[in-house]
């Protein structure tokens, strides 16, 4: 299906609605109470972000090749979100989700953010919406809320919301290790340091650097012994590794032993890449096994998602990862590209369960200021609370989930997308005018049958609540590029 498009521009930037100062700081007086009050033993939060694991890639998700014996364990004794999603199909958008509960569209953070502050590629048919490079300093961020509340705030890994102007320091966090704007490292073993797209990167703040040392291992030390230093003082702990991103740089062991096992009929097939996984795996059992031993699991959340979905791209020329029985990867609005592992666990729910509720990152802020006991706005997510406790959510309404990737990526072109129930509408923008696709998820996870063209009524009605929501939004669109045929 397509509708024109007019060249008259009806996606044109809306201005960016800037809250006052006034606003900022009476919400922080608000929120500066302890919530507690308060309660004699505020929650801990513990948030860990992996970077590019895609939903098929655990053990316990029907991987043929990963070992993660403890993201098994967690996901077994923990609360399982089993359609989950990341708000974005990349990094930088999920990360701003996380931070402010606010779907990317309304922050203006659609790309990540090395992208953004290039600005968009002229060389396609459509040019991309405008997109910020850095979280605006108006936000306010998950770290801010509870740090006005009394926590210690600490941030540890990958960050990628902008330059030094928007570094976790400067959104609420006391400490920051190795947070900057680049998206990954260029090796993950000491000293991190190399030239990537002409340019010299490294991970800063890790002093004291030992040959051999392995970034996701140094990271969890470094968090540790935070948490360590926190004594009796509730912490929020934003620990985000950087793997398994690429560059595909796995411990020589876990590779090798990894590329003893591939058979011909492996669905996840690189060893170099199962090898991070498992890294990811071990730093999070040596999470959970401090928290055990320390004795603050009694009194701490703890929360495991991932920014997007699996990367199926190449690196030095082999495929990176499979997401199926889910269809393409990272950067695109199908399901490989959006759907995420994410568990939690919580202080007081001993039984393990499985929650089947669509839930995205938008919805983590709210979630954890629940929880804690902080008043909170009005924010694009919801909190969870009721659903792991097993109560009404959404006042028993089907709750729509609005994508929006205006932008270019391998295996797409610039799209929106709206879930409700099991139905699920994407919206392409292309020169000859709007491209639909329709998909019944229940029956069609793979999203191999477009059943747009059969079912009209249906299209037009979730088109019409995607743009609705879009437009509420303020959201940033794609327009045609009057000079693309020129260059042809």
């Amino acid at each position: 299906m397509r509708i024109t498009i007019s060249q008259d521009n009806r996606f044109s930037k809306l201005p960016m609605k800037i809250k006052s100062f006034l606003s900022v700081v009476g919400f922080l007086f608000v929120s500066g109470f302890l919530a507690q009050a308060q309660g004699a033993n505020p929650l801990n939060v513990v948030l860990i972000v992996a970077d590019d694991l895609g939903a098929r890639d655990l053990k316990t998700h029907g991987s043929d090749l990963h070992e993660t014996p403890h993201l098994d364990g967690f996901a077994a004794s923990g609360i399982e979100f089993t359609r989950a999603y990341a708000a974005a199909p990349i990094c930088t958008p999920t990360r701003a989700s996380i931070m402010t509960g606010k779907n990317p569209a309304r922050l203006h953070m659609t790309i990540w953010s090395e992208h953004a502050l290039r600005g968009p590629k002229l060389d396609k048919p459509m040019i991309p919406a405008d997109s910020e490079g850095n979280l605006p300093l108006e936000e306010i961020t998950l770290a801010e809320r509870f740090k006005e509340a009394g926590y210690h705030t600490f941030h540890v890994g990958k960050w990628h919301l902008g330059e030094a102007s928007s570094f976790p320091e400067v959104h609420g966090f006391d400490v920051n290790i190795a947070g900057h704007h680049w998206g990954a490292p260029p090796t993950f073993f000491a000293p991190y340091k190399g030239v990537v797209y002409d340019e010299m990167r490294y991970v800063p703040d890790l002093h004291g650097l030992k040959e051999g040392e392995y970034l996701p291992d140094r990271l969890t030390t470094e968090a540790i012994k935070l948490m360590k230093n926190a004594g009796d003082t509730p912490f929020f702990l934003n620990l985000c590794y950087f793997v398994p991103h690429v560059p595909i740089d796995g411990k020589s062991e876990y590779v090798e032993d990894f590329a003893s096992r591939i058979g011909p009929d492996n669905r996840h097939r690189n060893p170099g890449y199962a090898a991070m996984v498992k890294s990811l795996d071990d730093g999070v059992g040596r999470i959970l096994e401090w928290l055990k031993q320390s004795g603050k699991d009694e009194n701490t959340v703890v929360i495991f998602v991932s920014d997007n979905g699996g990367y199926t791209g190449k690196w030095d020329g082999e495929t990176v990862n499979s997401n199926a029985p889910l269809r393409a990867g990272k950067g695109t609005l199908y399901e490989g590209g959006i759907r995420i592992p994410w568990f939690m666990r919580i202080p007081g729910i001993k039984k393990a369960s499985k929650v089947d509720v669509p839930v995205t990152t938008t919805d983590i802020l709210p979630t954890l200021l629940d929880l804690a006991g902080l008043d909170h706005p009005e924010f694009d997510g919801s909190s969870l609370k009721p659903l792991l406790y097993k109560k009404h959510f959404n006042n028993g309404k089907t709750r729509p989930l609005v994508f929006h990737y205006p932008h270019y990526y391998s295996g797409t072109t610039p799209v929106s997308a709206l879930r409700k129930g099991d139905l699920k509408l994407l919206q392409y923008y292309t020169p000859e005018g709007l491209r639909f696709e329709l998909y019944d998820l229940s029956k069609d996870p793979s999203e191999s049958n477009n059943l747009a063209e059969d079912r009209e009524a249906i299209v037009k009605e979730m088109r019409a609540e995607l743009n609705t929501s879009l437009w509420e939004m303020g959201a940033n669109f794609p327009r045609i590029n009057p000079e693309y045929e020129s260059k042809k």
